[in-house]
This record gives C-alpha cells, structure tokens and sequence, in this order.
C-alpha cells in the first residue's frame, strides 16, 4: 500500500520522521521514537480508508502493465532493442506529496518528500531553489538507501582534503564541509547477455648466450578467444549535472542491498530528477556491456609477455532497464572561476573530488624550501658564491 502514504508522521507525537542511515529506521526528532520503514507503511495502510479500492485499482493498473510489457518484450526481442516498457512507473497518489526545486543558475531539477527544506543546489552553489509542482518523471522502480550519514561523509572529506597541503582554504573551512548534501542520483540499469570472440596478438621472448653474444628470440601468436556472458543491471546515471567520470569512479553499488522505492526512504535527502530517459542511455550502456565482454575475452589469455587486440565481434541480446536512485553524497565549491565537484557513494564511501591548487601556498612552500636548502650550503661552507647566487634570487 506504499502507493497511498503521503505524508510520514510519527505515531506517537505526530512529529516528522526521517530516514535514519544509520540504523536503516525512520525516526522522530521530537520524541526520539524509531520505526522500521515497513511499519509504518502498514500502520498508514491500515489507517486509509480507500486502501482496498485503490489496491483493486492497483491490481488492474499493474495487469495492463504487464501486458503492455509483454508486448513490448516481444516487439524488443524482434527489434534487438533494450525493453524500457517496465523502467518506472506513473507516482499516482504520491505526486501529491512530493516537490520539485529548479535551480535557476545551472537548470538542475531536483525531487523531494514535502517536508525536506531545500536551501541551496548541490550542484552549483546556488542559494535560490525555487519550488514547484512535481511532474514530468517516472517513479523509481529501486532504491539503495543510504548507508552512511553526513558526519561519515563531512569526516571522509576533511581527510581527503588533509592530504592535499595546496588546498585553498575555501575548500578546508568547515562552514564550507558542513553544506555537503546527500542527493538519490537517478540510474538506469540494464539487463543484458553478450557473446563474441576476439583476436590478439602475443609475444614471447627467449634469450640465450652463443659465445660472445647474447640472442634474443621473440615468437609471434594469433589468439583467438570465444565465449559468452550475461550482465545485470548495468549502471547508466541519467544526469546530465553528475559527470560520467565520478559516477564511474565511485562505483561499483552494492546491489544485494537494494530496496523496492518507497517514500519512507526519502525524507532528508535529494533526489536528482533525470534528464537523461532509458532510450538516451542506451549507447552508453552497449559501449559498457561490448568493453567488459572484450575485458573478459581478454582476461583469459595467459602466459604471453605482451598482448594486443587486434579485433573483435561482440553481440548484445538486450534485456530489460529498470529505474533506480542510487545514493551520493555531493559538495560543490567555486574557485577562480571554476566549479569542483566532490562526491562520495553514499552506501561504500569510495570518493572522487576534483581538487585545484593553491599556487600562494605552492610558491610559498617552495621558496621555504628553497631558502632551507641555502641556508644550509652556507652553513656547510660550500662558498660565498653560491650565497650570493641565492641572495641575489631572493633580491
């Protein structure tokens, strides 16, 4: 009955509840009362009083889904195209509970349960989130909760930044760590199979001594490998505001920990709403599914010193896309002009941020360097001429 919750109240107090990623249960900051996200979703079930005529209303929805899905799996297999027939679904009853904030400096959309106060893009910086009525997007077919909380996330990022001593400040002042935001950033996930063959050329090298002389003999190899492989849920972000390269960096997701979505997941989170649809994705996702059928062919040549692809043949049996929101916490910050972004997987930790450095510190840092080791050629009377090539740098 997850469909018909539209808003989260605790129980005992009537206070808001959050999802805590701590504890994985949605808790009341009023009363400290805790419950878990299935809980409550029945104790709303139970309390709503067109529970029944919306769950028939459901059942037929999702028969006419699933027919239209069949349809579109057959018409997909004869195609060879990716089946986007069961990538989301329309919100119903919840679109009245949720918002949508557009960012007017860098046109990122953003998605969030009513009670979450939105102050600022995670994105850009920018302070002014306008709200309006949510519209236009599909509804998560997944989620993974986040698993760590901001003071994981504000604690992972200053020992990042502590090992970067040319960090300008504007990046190290804690006012500037506390805003980092934790935002459900919008995947596809492809299903696929792949099969093919390759091609590589291998080398061998022997060396031998014929009298004075040392002889070296390389052997050349055509390789040929063949094989098959089925892939599930292959990631694609469809953002546009979140660089492939970071979302790539701070993969892989554990998927074992995926939930079906729910709205008890998202109160004091970010969704990122996507600009990218499933069909827009699909390229990407053949390129992944081709480069790890290649990886594989690849990783079953052995015992060649060097090795070469010199071709390849690989074939996708497309599957179905699933719609998922996958959890980061994201920190941007502007300096000279130019934007950098931190992000961190919300469920591993692994992180990526794109760094500048400070060239007063650099410059001051070398020139300490550089008059320490002055100083100590004087002190160790290697000769005043090559004081007076220091001084006279440092004039």
């Amino acid at each position: 009955m997850a469909d018909q919750i539209t808003n989260y109240q605790c129980p005992t107090c009537t206070g808001p509840l959050h999802f805590s990623s701590a504890t994985g249960r949605l808790e009341c900051d009023y009363c400290g009362s805790s419950f878990e996200p299935a809980e409550i979703e029945a104790l709303y079930a139970e309390k709503t009083e067109a529970a029944q005529a919306a769950a028939n209303e459901a059942d037929r929805k999702r028969a006419e889904k699933k027919a239209k899905q069949q349809a579109a799996q057959a018409q997909a297999a004869e195609e060879g195209a990716w089946d986007t027939s069961a990538a989301g679904s329309d919100w119903g009853d919840d679109l009245g509970s949720m918002r949508a904030y557009n960012c007017p400096s860098c046109g990122a959309e953003l998605i969030c349960e009513e009670t979450t106060a939105a102050t600022s893009c995670p994105y850009c910086g920018n302070p002014t989130i306008v709200p309006g009525k949510l519209g236009g997007v599909l509804k998560p077919d997944y989620v993974i909760p986040f698993k760590l909380d901001k003071d994981a996330a504000v604690a992972a990022l200053k020992k990042h930044y502590g090992r970067k001593p040319f960090l300008p400040k504007a990046f190290s002042a804690q006012n500037h760590i506390e805003e980092i935001r934790g935002i459900y950033v919008p995947f596809w996930l492809f299903d696929a199979r792949a099969d093919g063959d390759a091609t590589f050329h291998g080398t061998r090298s022997h060396t031998r001594r014929e009298g004075d002389y040392e002889v070296t003999t390389t052997e050349h190899y055509n390789i040929y490998r063949s094989g098959a492989a089925s892939f599930e849920r292959i990631p694609v972000d469809g953002s546009t505001k979140m660089p492939d390269d970071h979302m790539d960096s701070i993969e892989p997701f554990d998927y074992s920990e995926m939930k079906e979505f729910s709205l008890a997941y998202l109160p004091g989170y970010l969704a990122d709403k996507y600009d990218v649809s499933a069909g827009e994705s699909a390229e990407r996702a053949d390129r992944r599914c081709r480069s790890s059928m290649e990886d594989i062919l690849r990783d079953d040549v052995h015992g060649y010193a060097t090795v070469t692809k010199t071709g390849s043949n690989i074939r996708l049996r497309r599957g179905a896309v699933k719609y998922a929101l996958l959890p980061v916490w994201i920190l941007n910050t502007k300096w000279n002009g130019g934007d950098y972004l931190f992000a961190m997987n919300g469920q591993t930790g692994k992180l990526v941020g794109d760094l500048p450095v400070s060239k007063g510190k650099y410059f001051a840092a070398f020139a300490a360097i550089l008059a320490a080791v002055a100083a100590l050629l004087l002190f160790t009377g290697i000769g005043a001429a090559i004081g007076e090539i220091f001084a006279a740098i440092f004039d």
